[in-house]
């Protein structure tokens, strides 16, 4: 979180052709700003991201930013590829390279020519396919099986990843080479848990997106914008959104409900009017007393911004207590004022 009078790093979803990529939290803008700086050149990218956090989107954008943007956007799952296939599909195959190839069919990499070449799940990526890959990084060359002929590669490189790459590396399980190869240009896409001020907003948005044509939901309980807000969120984005997309289809009235959230392990994480009670069995009582202190605060501030709008004198004025009490609580809870305003 910025600083109190650190200014906050803006950018213009639109401008940058991502508005698909929500938010306002400063690690996530950052991160905008990151892919910004690195679609105008041509060396390859390592996009590092916990599940569902939107790297695959990010590519999109690095690619629709860059002077290949007319040109494919082409994605590859590397741990979907047998290592008896790694080659044809990456090159291609001439006619007659081996038993039913009746026809020349040609590999991913002249498809995404000219354009961008999205390698997701590369950490899972066979030690055959490290290899192969790191020869045509190295060479910039390939030959499709079957053909003598070489072809020269004109296509952008950025790699996708759940876990960090280098701890692929120390264990052995992920060429060093490639790894340098492939992290020439990175960007580390936040989790979800990481920019909290962030998860009112793109629930609001998924609401719209997913509204039923009759009896749209267009309301959020405050419950529910707690149990939202204080949820860990391990799937991130991805998680928050199926779960709203489920709940704007089923929820029974026009007002989101607690009611109306389905989340697994939900009784942990102390937003729950009976958080206590749930979790008497599995928790100390000081764990307990802890979660369930943090719930209240965390649901009455957000009780409070919504009723003032984001304006922090004013809620410290109906909470009475000091302004900076106010700022250095919605600091813990990762809350923030801005996005209320409005």
């Amino acid at each position: 979180m910025a600083q109190a009078g650190e200014p906050t790093p803006t950018v213009d979803p639109t401008r940058l052709g991502i508005r698909t990529l929500i938010g306002g939290a400063v690690s996530f803008v950052r991160a905008l700003e990151r892919l910004e700086a690195v679609a105008s050149h041509e060396a390859t990218v390592l996009i590092e991201g916990e599940t569902g956090t939107g790297k695959e989107l990010a590519a999109r954008a690095i690619h629709a930013m860059s002077s290949r943007t007319t040109h494919p956007f082409v994605v590859i799952n590397c741990g979907a590829i047998p290592d008896s296939l790694v080659e044809a599909e990456l090159f291609g195959h001439a006619r007659g390279a081996f038993t039913d190839a009746a026809q020349e069919r040609p590999g991913l990499l002249h498809t995404a020519s000219r354009g961008t070449l999205c390698l997701d799940e590369i950490g899972s990526f066979s030690a055959r396919g490290q290899a192969t890959l790191l020869r045509v990084l190295q060479d910039q060359t390939f030959r499709s099986l079957g053909s003598t002929v070489e072809q020269r590669t004109n296509t952008r490189f950025i790699a996708l990843s759940n876990t960090p790459l280098w701890n692929l590396v120390n264990a052995g399980a992920f060429r060093s080479d490639l790894y340098f190869r492939l992290c020439v240009l990175s960007v580390r896409l936040p989790p979800l848990r990481e920019r909290r001020e962030d998860i009112l907003p793109l629930t609001r948005y998924f609401l719209n997106k997913y509204a039923r044509v009759e009896r749209p939901v267009t309301q959020l309980s405050h419950d529910a914008a707690a149990l939202l807000t204080a949820y860990q969120w391990p799937g991130n984005v991805r998680q928050l959104e199926h779960t709203i997309l489920r709940a704007a289809r089923l929820a029974p009235g026009t007002s989101l409900q607690i009611s109306d959230i389905e989340l697994p392990d939900v009784a942990r994480i102390g937003t729950l009017r009976d958080a206590a009670a749930n979790d008497v069995d599995a928790l100390s009582f000081a764990e307990v007393k802890r979660h369930t202190i943090e719930a209240f605060e965390r649901q009455y501030l957000t009780r409070l911004m919504e009723r003032c709008r984001g304006n922090v004198t004013h809620a410290a004025r109906l909470a009475r207590k000091e302004r900076r009490d106010i700022g250095k609580l919605l600091k813990k809870y990762q809350i923030s004022a801005k996005s209320f305003r409005g």
